[in-house]
Order: structure tokens, then sequence, then C-alpha cells
């Protein structure tokens, strides 16, 4: 018997129950990929997603080699190309794990109902998460909509948790398939910009799982405090894997409890570090419940709130890293050479973008979705809409990040600046959250020229703040 395993955003071979299903259930396996951004629409992957997914399906392909099989690539309509497949292989079966996107859940419904029709066994199943959504409820059957109550609920599942290890072997099935290779989907970059990131991130399972046990092993001690810095090596990079499906959460849970119980220092940082899991589960969660809130604040009330056009200097003054406020610059260029952003960063230069500068939330999240190596438009959209004040668990709309007070607090050596902003590593630690606080014979003295070789601030902190406050007031006064 033949059974096709549709790979999505589950690149790994350990802990993959469509994988274990499709054994358990015929004695050849038909590895695939389809390639069909449309059907994720208007959310198709951004191009830093794109250089990470053509890494990581190099890297499936040689741990699928290296077992005997073959991934097939192809590009088109899903269910037309597993279609073809169930013709060209006689495969009477097709197995994959669920996601939980709105556009992709729609697919999928459609999907399997199709397949069943056509009298196959189609199956899904849960690999993404540790809880699904509709498993963590209120008492009175309703999502959550505050973290604090859902992880409480949650976390209660997790000293049962298993993970299971990859297949020794797959057998392929013995039909040559036709598949394209990786460079004609073009999801790598025509110009240069993703070059750093080859420096920085290592896709594919084998990457992942270095990575989380670098994590486990030297960097979750520090995690509790550590996290909040962002010029310190204290947080674990496993967000594009997870996103990817190259770990999975119930590995990474595993992991950091085994860690816990050979060594009680660890409790404090692992429960911090698994509460950051439990977000993630509870973006999800919002997403499956609300999944209207990609394009609309959950909070309707915001629907009248005074945004500006993004079409404006300060913003691509934002979007490049050139806003004259170091903590924000510093974030931004992070961004753009690694496709990846400090979480502490990430929540100050969306409160700055949405509050400071006014500009929407959605513009937010969009510049993110593109440029971010681990964009899930589940933890995106709750982060940005966190950030504005608009959705589940929000910060008040008025807890407006101070970006020098945040970064005198959190960059307390000047690291993380200077590293981002090396036009500005001569200043003094004082100096530097602040430049146009120095005189100008000072700054230069080590170089630096306001409007020069570094900007002058787009936006004066403490005013725009205020015209923020009294936006936000005749926004509730007007109901």
């Amino acid at each position: 018997m033949t059974a096709i395993v549709w790979f999505r955003r589950d690149l790994r071979l350990a802990d993959n129950p469509a994988l274990l299903a499709g054994h358990a259930h015929a004695n050849n396996i038909v590895p695939v990929f389809i390639y069909a951004p449309h059907e994720e629409a208007p959310w198709e992957p951004g191009a830093a997603s794109n250089w990470w997914l053509h890494h990581s399906l190099a890297a499936l392909q040689r741990e699928l080699a290296a077992r005997g099989s073959k991934l097939v690539i192809r590009r088109g309509d899903s269910l037309s190309v597993l279609q073809e497949l169930i013709t060209e292989t006689g495969a009477d079966a097709v197995f994959w794990n669920r996601l939980y996107e709105p556009a992709i859940i729609a697919r999928d419904k459609m999907l399997k109902v199709a397949l069943k029709a056509d009298g196959l066994v189609a199956e899904s199943f849960n690999a993404a998460l540790i809880n699904e959504p509709w498993t963590i409820q209120t008492d009175a059957g309703a999502p959550y909509k505050v973290f604090t109550p859902y992880w409480r609920k949650a976390r209660r599942v997790l000293p049962e948790i298993a993970v299971t290890a990859a297949p020794a072997a797959i057998a392929s099935t013995p039909v040559a398939l036709e598949s394209l290779d990786i460079s004609a989907l073009d999801l790598l970059p025509t110009l240069a910009w993703a070059e750093g990131f080859a420096d920085v991130w290592t896709p594919g399972e084998a990457g992942g799982l270095e990575r989380l046990d670098t994590f486990v092993a030297s960097v979750l001690q520090d995690y509790a405090e550590g996290r909040n810095h962002p010029g310190r090596v204290a947080n674990s990079k496993l967000s594009p894997h997870l996103h990817f499906g190259e770990v999975s959460p119930r590995q990474v849970a595993v992991a950091v409890l085994q860690a816990t119980a050979e060594s009680a220092a660890l409790d404090t940082s692992a429960e911090k570090y698994l509460a950051e899991i439990g977000w993630r589960e509870f973006a999800h969660n919002l997403l499956y419940y609300f999944p209207e809130t990609t394009e609309q604040p959950l909070y309707t009330k915001f629907h009248s709130f005074p945004w500006r056009d993004s079409n404006n200097a300060d913003y691509r003054a934002w979007s490049a890293g050139s806003t004259g406020i170091p903590f924000i610059d510093a974030g931004m260029r992070e961004l753009w050479q690694t496709g990846w952003m400090h979480n502490r960063v990430r929540m100050v230069v969306a409160s700055f973008l949405t509050k400071n500068q006014m500009v929407s939330w959605r513009e937010g999240a969009s510049w993110f979705w593109d440029t971010l190596v681990d964009a899930d438009l589940a933890s995106n959209t709750l982060g940005w809409q966190w950030a504005a004040g608009c959705g589940a668990d929000a910060a008040p709309f008025f807890r407006i990040f101070n970006p020098v007070r945040q970064g005198e607090r959190f960059d307390t050596e000047g690291i993380y600046v200077r590293q981002w902003c090396p036009e500005l590593s001569a200043l003094t630690t004082k100096q530097l959250q602040q430049p146009w606080t120095v005189s100008a014979e000072q700054l230069g003295a080590v170089g630096v020229i306001l409007g020069e070789n570094y900007p002058e601030p787009v936006i004066d902190l403490a005013q725009s703040r205020k015209d923020a406050l009294e936006a936000y007031a005749l926004m509730r006064e007007l109901g």
C-alpha cells in the first residue's frame, strides 16, 4: 500500500504524527511538498520566510535521502497536485498535519471532503501546537481573551506530553515521480539584502535541534532575567524553527522540563520560557476564534482611531532604521540584517510606530510579515494588536514605551545600540541613547554629525506621546 505524506510547515521527521500515520498505514511513503502560496492569500509568505523555506526544504531533502526516501516538490493547487500524485502512485491515503490560519483551515476542510469523496483515507493531525484551540476554553466554553487564565489551564498538560523519534528508514514508492528543483520555486531574493542571514541561522531540523540543545545547556539558566536585555545571548531564537515545524513545541517543552528535573536552579527561568511557548499557543487560540483580527482590531472601538497614513517620511525612517532614536534604529537594523528582532525591542519599536508616530498596527504587521524569518500570522497579529492597545490582553494604549528609558534600562552598557548603530559607538554610554541632547562640539569630537552620518530625531518623544493620548481620549469620548 502507498500513502502520501503532505509536508507543509512541519519540515521535520521526528515527532511528526502525519509521517507516523503514513508508516502505520502503508509500506510505501510519498513525501510531498506543494508550493501554493496563493492558497494563503492575503497572507502569502513574505520574502524573509521564503529565504528560510528554501533552505529548510533543502535540509528536509537531505534528511529524507539519508533514510532512503525522496521529497517530491510540486507547485499548483494543492488538491489538483494531490489528485495527480494519487493517480501516479496508486496511493489510497493522504496524511498531513494541521495549520490554523483562516485561509488554510478553509482550504483543508474542502480538500479533506474532496479526497474522502474519492474514496481516499484523508486524515490530519496536531503537530504544531501542544494544545489545539478547541481544547482550552473557559468553564463556560468560551475562548480565553486574557493570557494568564489561559496559560494556567494549558500549563497543566505539560507533564503529560511525549515526543516520538524520527523513523530510521522510509520506504519510497518504486514509481519514478517528477519533482521540481527547489530553485524553480524562486524563493531566494534577487537582491543581496538577505546575505547576512546565513551567518545567523541554520534552517532545518538539525539546525533547530542543535539550537534547542544549546539553549537548554547554556542559555536557559539566565533566561528569566537575561531575556529582557537585547545585548545578551539570552534568547532561544527557536521561533523560526517552530514556525516551520523543524522542531515541535512538544520537543521544546520536554527538553526544558527534563533540564529542570535535573537542576532545580532552572525552575524560574524554565517557567518564564514555557510561558513564552504558551504565548505562542495563545496567539493561535485567538486567531482560530477571531480570524478577523488579521485585518481588524479585536476591540472594535479602535475602528475610529485616527491613524496616520503610512505614506510619509516618518514611517519610511522607521522601516529603514533611521529615526534618529538609537534604540529604535538598532532594532529595525537588526531585523533587516538578520530577519529577526529581540522580543523586548519588538515591543518598543511597535509602540513607537503605533503611538509616537500613530501609524496603524496593520502597517507594522505587514512590514514584520515581509522581513521576519519567524513571521507567524497568529503571533504577528497578537503582538501588534497588543502593542497598539487594541487586542487581547493588550497593554493599555496609555502605556507608551519610552525608547530612551528602555535603552537605558535594558541596554545598560550600550552593547546592542553599538552593534547595530556603529556610527554612534564612540559616544559614552550616557550619551548613546539620546545623542540629540549632546552638544555638537562633543558629538563632532567623536565623529558624529547629526543630520549627516546619523539622523536627527524624526519626532519629539514627549510631544508625540501627548498627541497620542489626546487622540485616544477623543476616540473614547466619541465612543
